[in-house]
């Protein structure tokens, strides 16, 4: 009988295994990813200060971020219905819910511009030090695939419910703007 070395992955090894097997070089890594999205939020955020708003500009993020459900295509990554309605109603009622207090549309000049939020910067830190610490908790009790199937499910709803609203203030915006306009 063959002998295998010890560094090759036997067919039997489960995602899990594996993952504790390189956890060493995975942990740092997932707690970069995880800052360098925050800091893309935090200068596209600059950006979209600066750009005027449009209809595509709110709607896109979220029809972008839709083909992340593509991953419970793999049955590594499916959880329980009750750990989505939950980690979904999580994202939409209390993760979203800074996002949209910092967030308020003005039109300048007969545009529509994002006002810049001071409070934006240390909403954003604040919701990544609850990101760290609810991954750190919950990558315990579950899979890392199934712990990324939750955190995208809370994103996905706390950016549904933000752009949604941003959606329903640039709609009155243009309206008022539009009556404005007729008198």
């Amino acid at each position: 009988m063959a002998r295998t070395a010890p560094d090759t992955i036997s067919p039997t090894v489960n995602l899990h295994d594996l993952y504790l097997q390189y956890a060493r070089v995975l942990t740092p890594l997932l707690r970069i990813g995880p800052i360098l999205g925050g800091l893309g939020m935090l200068l596209w955020r600059v950006q979209e200060t600066r750009m005027p708003v449009s209809i595509k500009s709110i709607v896109i993020p979220p029809i972008g971020m839709s083909t992340g459900f593509g991953m419970f295509f793999a049955p590594t990554t499916r959880v329980p219905w009750s750990w989505a309605v939950v980690s979904l109603a999580f994202g939409l009622f209390v993760l979203s819910w800074p996002l949209i207090s910092s967030s308020k549309l003005e039109q300048r000049d007969g545009v529509i511009y994002m006002k810049r939020s001071r409070a934006f910067l240390w909403i954003i830190f604040g919701l990544f030090a609850i990101r760290i610490g609810l991954h750190d908790y919950i990558g315990h009790l579950i899979t890392p695939l199934q712990t990324a199937a939750v955190f995208y499910l809370m994103a996905f709803g706390m950016i549904v419910r933000w752009r949604a609203t941003l959606y329903v203030g640039y709609r009155r915006l243009v309206a008022a703007s539009s009556e404005g306009s007729r008198t």
